[in-house]
């Protein structure tokens, strides 16, 4: 059968998964009847509640006789480690682009990896029914960043196509019938090559792995492409590391091919094709498996670097063991390194004295969602204050710098510039309008600067205000930057939070909890209206004395406390504190619970 593999890349939001599932529906690959959820292909519970993609999934439609497998990638560049792989799977890719808002960050980390790799991309415009959208001038700019990018000829001359992925139409013209989608499966099939490893048929069989995944059933499994040769089911294969050296030897108990939306069991697997297989102990992704006479390994993408480490280890806190099952640091390190094996964008390392991991990654985003996916799981956890890592060049210490591109109204533009470049040591690079009243501004900051820095944007710019950023390059150190400038309100006490304690406190500052809620000793409750931390008693009731006068019982009314999400609790504490994490509950502590040992320990620091 006539074989084409895209992947469609594109920036956040730009509608991929939207576009994919209407590919779906139009190619068969529903029934008319058949119940299918929005955003089919958004698995994961995160992801739909989120609104993102988190992991990259494959599917595969047919259209005139031809099959093309798609596979969709995720658009935060926390999850790059997913797309660098997925594109050496692929022998085409569909680079959307938001008609209004053109290329975007993200847009440009994908695409380099992508030419860099000498795919020749088919650009869609899409979004081109809303009310701001400006297609030329988004295809002008994604020209452009090609050219920038030192795209070749052959790359530079794309074909594009002008649609709509929700209204599920695309065509060659503004003004064409807007009938359907069978516009892009034609360029699709008339502009990919089909896979150059048909030709190698008759090759011994070798596969490299680009995602590994577990099924409850069948065990570990293996995603990726055959690039010459056949397998069938039962065959005997082995699997070779990067380096070549010799893993292990198997039988293929399962081999499975992405048809529509599900997987079904095939007998045996084409060179070209993308399958999944059954039956490794060891093997993992970046692995050649292959038959029994290959010696040598297929090379493997290298994988961009971590730029941020957090520390995991056990909750410690008078709370712990309440909510969740899972609290022992074997049980959390057990978990750490199934992760790290299968998101390779991810480094775990264990440190002195066994009760905690540095878990090391691109970003905030795709520390937090790992978090949230063992806290659901049913883990406790303390976490540490993200750290930027650092290299050493030539005697020089560097740091990671991000390109952040920053959509926002005028009328905000002087407070955002400010923080960028005042104390968070950025540097302006361009700044131009963006449609009607908005300014996107480009600027070069240092990750540290950029730790929690995503809460005070939303507020400077009242939520109205789109931040992306990107890994840009490593730069020499650019010196202290200052973090944050509140000092917190610390229980003193053990027991439950009292309505009348915690009204005598709001003149202090921000309360983070409300009324009869278990607290400890340590225990941060709120944020202090000063720059030092104050130790405070939650649980002091009213003196009851036999004397009534009118009004001095009045119902007690309470602000209401600030609840943080688990990424913004990360970025919000200091490096002498911690976020305790458990199914249920989100609490800010202190590192040292002991009044005096914190004393001990800022006298040694100092």
């Amino acid at each position: 059968m006539d074989l084409r593999n895209i992947a469609i890349i594109a920036h956040v939001d730009h509608g991929k998964t939207t576009l994919v599932d209407n590919l779906l529906k139009q190619s068969g690959a529903f029934r008319e009847n058949q119940a299918v959820a929005e955003r089919a292909m958004d698995s994961n519970d995160l992801e739909r509640e989120r609104g993102i993609t988190i992991l990259a999934k494959a599917t595969s439609v047919e259209w005139k006789g031809i099959r093309i497998n798609i596979v969709d990638t995720p658009g935060h560049a926390d999850f790059g480690g997913e797309v660098e792989r997925i594109l050496s799977m692929v022998d085409g890719v569909v680079l959307l682009v938001d008609a209004a808002e053109g290329p975007m960050p993200q847009t440009k980390f994908v695409t380099s990896k992508a030419l860099a790799l000498g795919l020749r991309p088919i650009v869609v415009l899409n979004k081109v029914d809303k009310p701001d959208a400006e297609p030329d001038r988004a295809l002008n700019e994604v020209f452009d960043l090609f050219a920038a990018l030192d795209a070749d000829e052959g790359q530079l001359d794309f074909p594009h196509l002008y649609a709509s992925g929700r209204a599920g139409w695309a065509d060659e013209t503004l003004d064409g019938p807007r009938k359907d989608l069978g516009a892009l499966f034609d360029l699709v099939v008339r502009h990919v090559p089909p896979p150059a490893q048909i030709a190698r048929e008759a090759e011994p069989f070798r596969m490299l792995a680009t995602t590994l995944g577990a099924d409850p059933f069948i065990g570990r499994i293996l995603t990726g492409r055959v690039e010459s040769g056949r397998l069938t089911v039962g065959e005997t294969i082995k699997a070779l590391s990067r380096t070549g050296e010799r893993l292990e030897q198997f039988r293929v108990t399962k081999i499975l091919a992405f048809r529509g939306l599900s997987q079904q069991q095939i007998d045996e697997a084409v060179a070209g094709d993308i399958v999944t297989l059954a039956g490794m102990s060891k093997a993992t992704v970046a692995d050649t498996l292959c038959d029994l006479s290959v010696d040598t390994a297929l090379p493997a993408q290298p994988i961009d670097p971590p730029t941020i480490s957090v520390t995991f280890g056990i909750n410690d806190s008078p709370l712990a063991g309440r909510d969740g099952k899972k609290v022992q640091s074997r049980v959390i390190r057990d978990r750490l390194m199934k992760e790290a094996e299968s998101n390779v964008a991810i480094r775990v390392t264990d440190t002195p004295g066994g009760e905690a991991f540095e878990v090391a990654g691109r970003g905030e985003l795709q520390m937090g969602v790992l978090i949230e996916n063992m806290r659901r799981e049913g883990f406790e956890l303390s976490i540490s204050r993200p750290r930027v890592l650092l290299r050493e060049e030539n005697g020089q210490t560097l740091e990671p710098i991000e390109e952040v591109t920053i959509d926002v109204d005028d009328e905000f533009t002087g407070p955002v510039i400010e923080k960028v470049t005042g104390p968070r040591r950025g540097e302006l690079v361009e700044m131009k309008p963006a449609g009607t009243g908005k300014t996107r501004i480009v600027a070069l900051v240092p990750a540290r600067g950029l730790i929690g820095y995503h809460g005070e944007f939303m507020t400077d710019t009242r939520g109205t205000g789109v931040l992306n950023r990107v890994f840009h390059s490593w730069a020499p150190h650019k010196g202290p930057i200052p973090g944050r400038r509140a000092g917190v309100l610390i229980s003193m006490e053990n027991g439950t939070s009292v309505a009348y304690a915690l009204f005598n406190l709001e003149d202090r500052g921000r309360m983070f909890i409300g009324a009869q809620e278990d607290v400890y000793e340590g225990m941060i409750i709120g944020e202090h209206s000063r720059d030092n931390d104050l130790e405070v008693n939650p649980l002091k009731g009213k003196k009851l004395t036999n004397i009534r006068a009118s009004g001095s019982d009045e119902a007690v009314r309470l602000t209401t406390p600030i609840t943080m999400t688990l990424e913004q609790a990360i970025a919000y504490i200091d490096d002498d504190e911690l976020v305790e994490v458990t199914p249920n509950a989100i609490r800010l502590r202190k590192r040292f619970l002991d009044p005096h040992e914190r004393k001990r320990q800022s006298r040694a620091s100092a």
